[in-house]
């Protein structure tokens, strides 16, 4: 029974403190099957890193302690980060909320089967080792790649592409943090009181500011998107910013480049009002309906996209809104 206690507690609060974590969000960011996923992704590379740490130790010929202090967090580190560098790639995530419960989410699943494989190799541990381990070790493993994930969601803020030199800052923050932990410089128990302060302090914290950051966002980017899409419907565009830009570069396109053009900006900025409709009416505590119009919709703006081709494009980019927060939304309609 003390045994079948103790693994509980090795293995539930990492799983309960992301659970918290999606229910603080009230725009209800991330799905479940996408949270699953991320979990599974620890997984993953709690196992890329076992067979990394057993090839590697012998390899740099170190003893146990100072392969755990200064290696393994590095190891451990880089693998879970892995995931976070799709995550941004793909654009799934597009606030700091998002990335911080895709990155608790891939820390949960990496302790849960680092728990698992330490109760196969200690099954004698006692229920202290497993409050550590639970409330400890695994806590720091969600919050280190948490870390990785906020910061490299906030350095791509006002980009429109992945740059992977922008994960380097918060994967070095979180190796440190889990070197440091794995030193022992404070007891075990005061090493996991101090996590357990910390670690939802300031989660609570990034929550609050984040969502004021989409609240700032949803009404400022609604505004600017129901206005061109209003002068394009009413066709009164020639008086606007977008209208001026086309004139001055008619003479580069054909005519019907100009048309798929307006089509796309129009189709681009009803997306974008659904996306930050759906958001809203998740905050408000309701789910929009399905759209059975959506799947066209995505296949007419990847025809206009190719029609338009690249140079038309690139003369959009102004107006088009790419930045990775952008087609960020574009992917909460495309997986819906």
């Amino acid at each position: 029974m003390t045994t079948v206690l103790g693994v509980a507690v090795g293995v539930l609060p990492v799983f309960l403190f992301l659970g918290a974590l999606v229910l603080i969000d009230s725009y209800k960011l991330v799905a479940l099957r996408a949270i699953l996923l991320s979990v599974c992704a620890g997984v993953v590379a709690a196992l890329a890193s076992y067979g990394v740490n057993v090839v590697l130790r012998p390899a740099l010929d170190l003893d146990f302690t100072p392969y755990s202090m200064y290696v393994a967090p590095v190891v451990e580190e880089t693998l879970k980060a892995t995931f976070v560098v799709y995550l941004l790639m793909r654009h799934k995530v597009g606030f700091v909320v998002d990335a911080a419960i895709h990155g608790f989410g891939i820390g949960t699943g990496f302790a849960f089967l680092e728990n698992l494989y330490y109760l196969n190799v200690n099954p004698d541990a006692t229920f202290w080792t497993w409050i550590v381990r639970g409330l400890g070790t695994a806590i720091m493993h969600g919050g280190a790649t948490a870390i990785v994930a906020m910061v490299g969601r906030t350095l791509h803020n006002r980009l429109d592409a992945f740059r992977l030199y922008l994960l380097l800052p918060g994967l070095v923050v979180a190796a440190v943090l889990h070197s440091l932990y794995n030193h022992f410089l404070l007891h075990p128990l005061l090493a996991t009181a101090l996590i357990l302060l910390v670690v939802p302090y300031l989660s609570l914290a990034v929550f609050q500011r984040s969502e004021r950051e989409t609240t700032a966002w949803l009404g400022a980017g609604f505004d600017t998107d129901q206005e061109l899409l209003r002068a394009v419907r009413a066709g009164q565009v020639a008086g606007t910013p977008v209208g001026r830009y086309l004139t001055t570069v008619r003479s580069r396109f054909a005519p019907e480049v100009l048309v798929d053009m307006m089509c796309l900006l129009r189709l681009r900025a009803e997306l974008a009002i659904r996306a930050k409709g759906i958001l809203m009416m998740r905050e408000a505590g309701f789910d929009a309906a399905p759209d059975p119009t959506l799947k066209d919709k995505f296949e007419e703006l990847r025809y206009l996209e190719k029609s338009i081709g690249k140079t038309g494009l690139l003369a959009l980019h102004p107006f088009l809104h790419t930045s990775t927060r952008d087609l960020w939304q574009l992917n909460v309609l495309n997986e819906r």
